[in-house]
């Protein structure tokens, strides 16, 4: 039966390249035909318990079953599988991967819901999650030259990762209009790549903040070595319990963190950066986000990947923050590039396969690229992009036009 409903769900699913299904009673199907641009991929199902998974819930069974090596890709890699569903189920023709099954995508909400509230002890532990498994792996897979881990900008498609890093610290410095000796607040500052940016090329100062202890270590490690700790101060802090200092910026940054807050905590999120802004102020908030209307976190990103996260629609991130009074002077929808991103890193993987099963394990491994590869699929054919939203407090704190924008990244670098 389990086999039956797959073959159904896959001759739905795949009409352009092809899909070789190896079933474990020793039955082959195929699905597809031939077409440029669509890969053409071989996989084996183990067992029969694989198809049944798979059929319950496409992807949280189909990641299950290639990290335990009960679906086997003999013929292409995770990307390339996962890219030829996607491309074949595009968001913008308004179809989709099948949906979980009824039971599960009620457990999937329920839960969903229950984690959204997202808490300060509860933040601090999905952040750990993710973010403190070890430096080593993130050197592996990032730009060595400012170690982000978020969307790269892409003006030249024949950019190195780095290059393409460093493209888009200038783009959102750019938007900053920073002045020399302003205060910014680099709220989940990571590695702090931004920091030593902003620091390095315009003499700010920068109080940057994070919940991961192990990109506080690092953070402060490379501010020495790159000679600017004396204008950046690296803190564990939640950014909830700023305002009880009493202190405000010039600027915000946030970049790669707000996917982290939490649906219920939006409007925490925006009261709190209101209130650390100074009047004259200009905040920057970079973050992924949903084309078209709010949804869920689906149960494989929840359990693996980001626990207590959730990819904002643009419509409830600026309806959130229209309640503080903040005023979105501009906006910028970046499609694509995030993919181009996602595409390095897992070459990077690839390239450090040996290496990355040495710290952890081939499972690890399997569920860290089926990541990569299912992130990539969502922003080249789902619903994924990225958003840069400027906030003003006053509606004079910037020019009129865009143009100094554009000149700040023409200027040659200092």
């Amino acid at each position: 039966m389990s086999t039956t409903l797959l073959e159904r769900f896959l001759r739905h699913a795949i009409s352009h390249g092809t899909l070789e299904v190896h079933h474990a009673a020793g039955s082959t199907s195929r699905f597809g035909t031939p077409a440029a641009g669509y890969p053409d991929v071989v996989i084996r199902l183990i067992d029969p318990a694989a198809a049944r998974a798979i059929i319950l819930d496409p992807r949280i069974g189909a990641a299950e079953a290639f990290m335990d090596g009960r679906l086997v890709i003999e013929q292409g890699d995770i990307m390339q599988l996962v890219q030829l569903l996607r491309m074949n189920q595009p968001w913008e023709r308004g179809v989709g991967l099948r949906p979980p099954a009824l039971p599960r995508r009620l457990r999937n909400r329920a839960a969903f819901a229950m984690e959204q509230v997202n808490q300060q002890l509860s933040a601090r532990r999905n952040v750990a999650h993710h973010y403190d498994i070890g430096n080593d792996l993130y050197r592996l897979m990032l730009d060595p030259e400012h170690m982000q881990y978020s969307c790269a900008y892409w003006p030249s498609t024949d950019m190195t990762l780095g290059q393409a890093q460093e493209a888009k610290l200038a783009h959102i410095a750019s938007k900053l209009r920073l002045r020399p000796d302003d205060m910014v607040l680099d709220i989940g500052c990571g590695w702090g790549g931004m920091a030593i940016y902003l620091a390095k090329r315009f003499g700010v100062h920068v109080h940057g903040i994070t919940l991961s202890k192990e990109q506080l270590q690092l953070a402060k490690r490379r501010a020495e070595e790159a000679g600017v700790a004396n204008r950046i101060i690296f803190e564990l802090i939640d950014y909830r319990d700023l305002p009880q200092r009493d202190f405000r910026y010039d600027r915000i940054v946030s970049v790669g963190m707000f996917e982290h807050v939490g649906r219920a905590q939006f409007e925490t999120f925006f009261r709190t950066c209101a209130s650390l802004l100074t009047d004259d102020g200009v905040m920057l908030l970079h973050t992924i986000g949903r084309m078209g209307s709010p949804g869920t976190t689906d149960a494989f990103t929840r359990k693996y990947i980001f626990p207590g996260g959730y990819i904002p629609a643009l419509s409830e991130t600026v309806a959130a923050s229209e309640k503080t009074r903040l005023i979105a002077s501009d906006v910028e929808t970046w499609r694509l590039h995030y993919a181009r991103t996602l595409r390095a890193w897992y070459t990077n993987c690839e390239a450090n396969r040996e290496a990355i099963i040495a710290m952890f394990d081939e499972r690890f491994f399997r569920m860290w690229t089926f990541y990569l590869a299912g992130a990539t699929a969502a922003f080249e054919s789902g619903a994924m992009c990225n958003y840069q939203i400027q906030y003003i407090r006053q509606r004079d704190a910037l020019p009129l036009t865009r143009d100094y924008m554009v000149e700040a990244e023409r200027r040659p670098k200092s």
